[in-house]
This record gives C-alpha cells, structure tokens and sequence, in this order.
C-alpha cells in the first residue's frame, strides 16, 4: 500500500512540474491589455507611438520630450498591468515636472503591443526603444535606464550593452528570476526548468554606467535582500537607497524622481 501512495505521490509530482513547465510563461507574465492613451491618465502632453524591433513585433510606448540639458529615462515597467495600471502614470507625471524626458515602453503581450512575453523579445523591445529614442536625437548619454520589479533586469541588460549610458535605476530589483522563484517553490527545481532567468546579478558586474538601487524593507514579493545584493556586486559608483516603511513598489513618485536628480548630480558626468 505504502508503495502506492508514494507512487501515486511520485506520478502526481511529475505531471505538476511538467505542466507548470509547459505553461511557465503564462503563469509567470501578468499583462493586462486594455491600455488607454496617455492623456486618459492624465499625461496630456506625452504622445503614444508605435515602434517595430528587430524581430518585426510592433510595441506601444509613451513618450515626452526633455526639458533643456536634462536627461530622458527610458522606464521598463513591472509584471503586472500595463503602462497605465498602479501607479505607474503618477510616476511619469513626477517624472515630467522635475524636467525629464520619458520614453516608457509597452513590452510585447503588454497593453496595445503585440507578440508574446519572453524575456528574448523584452530585449529586442528594450533595443528597438532606445535606438528610436536615439534616432530622434536623443545621445545615449542623455539616457537614464529606469526598471522597476520585473523591468528591473531588463534595464540592467541594456545597461550592460549601452556602456555610454547616463545612468541605470533600479526599482525593487531581483537578482535574477530563478533565485527569487526557488524561495517561493523550493520544492521545483527551478534552475533547469525556467526558460526565462533574467540573471541580474551575474550581470551587473559588467556594468559601467552609475547605478542607483531604491527597495523597500518590507517587500514581500521581491525582498529586500535582493536588491542588497546587486548593490555589493555593483561597481562604483553607485548608491543605494532603502526605505524602511515601503512595501513592493509603493515608493512616493515625488521622492522617486527627487532621488534620480540627486543621484545623477552626483555621480557627475
């Protein structure tokens, strides 16, 4: 009898782990597609477009131009919504007054954007933005690499591969998507069955621009331990900025941007 149960036990076990790998991405990716246009959130000034990428899938993005001599950020979003949901139009907003120019990229399976989440295709996004943003005058060392959550290593890859950047802020950064999800399935090995890894802190090493790393002390679904750990493995400069009250990515959109100028007058040119 024993040895049916544990068969059983064994059999149930397997058939869990193969379909959580066949359907990895839909579980992993939380977009919404319902994605008005910017002036609907009350961004009346910035503009929507539509970008191409290498790979030929069309992305929806947001986009403003800069005040004079100020830097433009080029935000990469977090898994869940789209560029209009949570707070996300409040930062832009915050974003704006200080003088930035923002372009904030809809990555594909995202609001009006088309093909498929996968972290390949965030990066051929991620290129096809900042080189239409270049295209349009702006120098790369007037770019400001923005992640938040998820988006957080997507910047970080751009920052490894645009190493004349003006700056890379991370906001609520992992150290890499298959370290945080072995803390929450410890019983799957994760490590050989994620497509997807986004290993920040195998990359971060590589990157020569300024970092700046903002995490909140009580985030319960990035730790803040993470973000911690990106820092020690950063080179110089960098900073990082760890609020003792704030959860995943309940950060002040004032305070946010008021840490962006500050960081980039310090890290000088």
């Amino acid at each position: 009898m024993i040895f049916k149960v544990i068969g059983f036990a064994a059999a149930f076990y397997a058939a869990l782990v193969l379909l959580m790998y066949i359907f990895q991405r839909r579980l992993m990716y939380r977009p919404f597609a319902e994605m008005h246009p910017p002036e609907k959130y009350g961004l009346h000034s910035a503009k929507h477009i539509r970008i191409t990428t290498g790979d030929n899938v069309t992305i929806s993005s947001w986009i403003h131009p800069a005040a004079e001599d100020k830097e433009t950020i080029v935000y990469f979003h977090g898994n869940l919504g789209n560029l209009g949901a949570l707070e996300r139009p409040a930062k832009f907003a915050a974003f704006l007054k200080k003088g930035f120019g923002l372009l904030a990229i809809s990555y594909r399976g995202y609001g009006t954007s088309g093909g498929k989440p996968h972290e390949a295709g965030f990066y051929h996004d991620a290129r096809a933005a900042i080189e239409y943003l270049h295209e349009s005058g702006v120098p790369y060392g007037k770019m400001v690499f923005y992640g938040e959550s998820l988006g957080s290593g997507i910047a970080l890859q751009m920052a490894t591969e645009y190493q004349n950047a003006r700056g890379l802020v991370l906001e609520a950064p992992y150290t890499s998507v298959v370290a945080r999800a072995a803390e929450i399935y410890p019983w799957i090995p994760v490590k050989y069955l994620l497509k997807d890894k986004f290993d920040s802190l195998a990359k971060i090493g590589n990157v020569k621009i300024p970092v700046l790393i903002m995490h909140g002390e009580l985030d319960e679904t990035i730790p803040i331990a993470h973000g911690r750990k990106l820092l020690e493995a950063a080179r110089h400069p960098k900073k990082g900025i760890f609020y003792p009250h704030i959860h995943h990515i309940d950060f002040a959109p004032d305070d946010l941007a008021e840490n962006i100028s500050q960081f980039l007058k310090e890290a000088g040119t």
